[in-house]
């Protein structure tokens, strides 16, 4: 297997609008993969809809900022405010989780109630990856992995985009924020190696995140590198402020367009490449 491509749709389950969108570009064939959040507003429906695609890997997109909590407030008063959410202080909250114990405890425990409201979907669990790529983070890496062991996890998301596409069209802050990562996802590598859990070896997405339209998938089709390559979007049928207060600058319409276009189908079908999700390269290999 010189080349695999996963397709993945980031925030199922966050809105109706992320689910049909889903549902559509799973049926038009591109997307092979999607990423639940099992404690976000439309987890049901984006379950059902997962049962009636049976083409679609799902993987966990466990959420620990900018989200929904699983478990209620009063058992995690340090993770979530009094409506269960958690804040987007990603770096206030890292420092937090290497220094106190106590904190830990309950962040193992938010972790663990996610993974297992996944396995009460009765879906199978193609991947695990953390929203904001917040399991660069040490801590985070290594509790997802042991607990994740008890759930079946068999492959990880690495955030290592290419340099070419992370400063695509002179965005040299995005490129040198990628360069800065570097020492991170050597480690991540290394950590999966050890615990024989499969992972992308380059990913599409990040750089453009919310903003990933045709152009940018026929360019990434264009110059697909060896091994297995992930694309991830956030597609829905509606954009910005109607999906998420925090994603008001992102184009989910023009991402599901993006999956839509017969362009980009062609573009697949015509590359010399598996197409599918993590369950999908296993068998390949």
């Amino acid at each position: 297997m010189q080349k695999f491509l996963i397709v993945t749709a980031d925030d199922f389950g966050l809105h109706e609008a992320v689910n049909e969108a889903v549902e559509q570009a799973s049926r038009c064939g591109v997307l092979t993969a999607a990423s639940l959040m099992v404690a976000a507003p439309a987890a049901a429906d984006a379950i059902r809809r997962a049962r009636a695609l049976p083409r679609l890997r799902v993987g966990l997109h466990l959420v620990l900022a900018d989200g929904c909590a699983m478990l209620a407030p009063d058992l995690i008063p340090s993770l979530a405010d009094q409506a269960g959410r958690m804040n987007s202080r990603m770096f206030v909250n890292g420092v937090r989780y290497f220094a106190f114990s106590g904190v830990r405890r309950q962040l193992e425990a938010e972790i663990r109630a996610q993974f297992a409201a996944f396995a009460r979907t009765g879906l199978a669990l193609d991947h695990v990856n953390v929203h904001k790529h917040f399991h660069l983070h040490p801590t985070l890496l290594e509790m997802m992995l042991r607990i994740g062991r008890d759930y079946g996890v068999s492959a990880v998301r690495v955030p290592d985009e290419p340099l070419w596409f992370a400063s695509r069209g002179g965005n040299w802050f995005a490129g040198a924020n990628a360069a800065l990562l570097a020492p991170w996802i050597v480690l991540m590598k290394r950590r999966l190696r050890v615990a024989q859990v499969l992972h992308n070896d380059r990913i599409f997405g990040v750089a453009a995140s919310g903003a990933m339209d045709e152009a940018k998938l026929l360019a990434i089709l264009a110059r697909l590198p060896p091994g297995v390559t992930e694309i991830y979007l956030h597609p829905a049928t509606e954009s910005g402020r109607a999906i998420a207060s925090s994603m008001s600058k992102y184009h989910h319409a023009d991402e599901l367009a993006a999956l839509l276009s017969p362009r980009v189908r062609a573009a697949i079908a015509a590359g010399d490449f598996g197409h599918g999700g993590y369950a999908d390269v296993t068998r390949a290999r």
